[in-house]
Parts: structure tokens; sequence; C-alpha cells
């Protein structure tokens, strides 16, 4: 996992103020669809390149593993991937035009990644 490279320091705080909301979101919405789902769901802590979460979700015999702050970039930033190496940008849909976070655009956008990870599996 490369750590994201950000286009200047405006987009650097912009995402310090959203990663800890967006690491909740996911996790919540992570359970709630394996608790309506007969998927298991187990965490596997890391540490390199640093410390980090593996969420497995498994269904019989197939397993996707995702790097939990993986998924957290996939949210916080436009059109994130894993390969980019361009400077990454905040989906300023995330804020409200008075600067305070967009719970509902944040939840929407967490519930349907989550929803296409079990969709895949």
């Amino acid at each position: 996992m490369i750590e994201p490279k950000f286009k200047n320091a405006q987009e650097y705080e912009l995402a310090q103020v959203l990663m800890q909301p967006i690491f909740i979101r996911l996790l919540d919405n992570i359970r709630k669809e394996s608790e309506l789902s007969n998927y298991d769901v187990s965490y596997e802590e890391i540490n390199e390149p640093f410390p980090s979460y593996i969420v497995a979700i498994k269904k019989e015999n197939k397993t996707e593993k995702n790097n939990v702050w993986e998924l957290c970039f996939q949210v916080c930033f436009n059109n994130y991937s894993e390969s980019t190496t361009q400077p990454v940008t905040t989906d300023k849909t995330l804020f409200e035009e008075d600067g305070q976070l967009n719970w509902q655009t944040l939840d929407e956008k967490a519930k349907t990644l989550v929803k296409s990870l079990f969709s895949s599996n």
C-alpha cells in the first residue's frame, strides 16, 4: 500500500478531518451488512507500511481481503485507486457549504462501497 500524495496542504487538512468519520462509518456499515448476510467478517491487524487492518469477507469458500485504509481512501478522495501516483484530492461533496461534514453523503458513499464489497464476493 502506498501512502497517498496530497495536491497541497489544504487537501491534507481536509483529509485529516474526514478520515476518522469515514473509518467509523465503514466499519459500522461492514458490521451491518455482515449481520444481514451469511458472510463471515474478520479483521487482521498489520503494521506495514503503517498500522492498519485487513478486513476479510468470507462466504463459503471465497474470501476477499481489503486494507481498511485503502477503503477509507476510496471514500475520502476523488477517483482514488491504490495504484495511483498522482496527488489526491478530497471529495468536496463530503462537506457542507459551511465547511461541516455532510454526514448523509459520507454515509451513502461508505454504504455504496461496502455493498460493492459484499456483492463482489
